[in-house]
């Protein structure tokens, strides 16, 4: 089959071209000049060159497909540099449905997150927004609700390898966010972990999967809280880190006033997405896909985060 890729260069596309191709379809992806390189196995890989802004380079990526895969997303937004949830959840998806549509190209699955809603942060809402716009569509559509995302991402943004760059190799102690003074449920809200192999191969089987059409998927691992998140990843890098509870308000308050530059580590979004928790059963969901042992989030599956791996 072939299948257009957009967002095939970030930490997850590169997982789903590769999968696409270890199941001997013909992927082909958007990328703009320069960022090629970040796909280390170009082979069989038709590049399109251009993005969003060249509606020629968006319509020649889905020429003659038979499937499109919408990966595109970010974790936070940098205005000023024309980086925002509402173009690249929302407007670019939008371009993209409609041109499906032209071409007569059935087939949609979109990455979309777990946690999304009508009335919450600028990524749960864009994020929302776009899952109505193709669920209204008229195309076959199947959407996919991660949540926490890991595994090797080499040189690309990944969580486990963010939380220990930005939190755990600093000299501090490692915070446990809570809500409120008092710190009784430090680092107790809870999220599920899903490696990026395990997406990957959903994706890709999804494609020639009736069952899979105009349905939406969570998609998680054991559950787990923050605490104990923060701690594997901790052993991982082989980082003895001391824990404090971290009540959340202060932080907030910085945040407002630094989120905006790239090298703050965590914006006021963030915090509260993390507050919410980010939990799912997807025993179903490995099920149907026929996934009988999902990667877990444990010391051997992360050993990507040592410090003699990083060399």
């Amino acid at each position: 089959m072939k299948v257009a890729v957009f967002g095939a260069s970030g930490f997850v596309g590169e997982y789903i071209l590769n999968e696409l191709r270890n199941k001997n379809h013909q992927p082909y992806a958007l990328v703009r000049y320069g960022s090629e390189n970040k796909i280390r196995n170009r082979d069989d890989l038709n590049i399109i060159y251009g993005d969003f802004s060249n509606p020629t380079a968006v319509e020649q990526t889905m020429l003659n497909v038979e499937a499109i895969i919408y990966n595109v997303g970010i974790i936070r937004e940098f205005k000023s540099k024309g980086i925002t949830f509402e173009k690249l959840h929302f407007e670019y998806l939008k371009k993209t449905v409609d041109m499906a549509k032209k071409l007569n190209i059935k087939r949609f699955i979109l990455m979309s997150a777990n946690g999304v809603k009508e009335v919450g942060t600028g990524y749960q809402t864009t994020k929302y927004k776009a899952e109505q716009y193709l669920k209204n569509s008229g195309l076959n559509w199947t959407i996919f609700r991660p949540s926490l995302i890991f595994g090797d991402s080499v040189d690309k943004q990944e969580f486990c390898k963010q939380l220990k760059r930005d939190m755990l190799s600093l000299p501090f102690p490692a915070p446990l966010f809570h809500k409120g003074i008092l710190p009784l449920k430090a680092g107790t809200f809870r999220m599920s972990p899903i490696h990026v192999k395990d997406v990957a191969t959903i994706f890709v089987k999804s494609l020639t999967m009736d069952e899979s059409i105009s349905k939406t998927f969570e998609l998680g691992g054991e559950s787990k809280t923050w605490k104990e998140i923060v701690k594997l990843i901790s052993d991982a890098c082989d980082k003895n880190k001391v824990f404090i509870p971290a009540p959340v308000i202060p932080i907030k308050i910085v945040a407002s006033l630094l989120d905006r530059f790239s090298w703050f580590p965590i914006s006021r979004d963030q915090l509260t997405m993390l507050l919410e928790g980010n939990e799912c059963d997807s025993s179903d969901v490995f099920e149907l896909f026929e996934i009988d042992k999902p990667i877990g989030f444990s010391l051997d599956n992360l050993s990507y985060l040592s410090d003699e791996a990083d060399e």
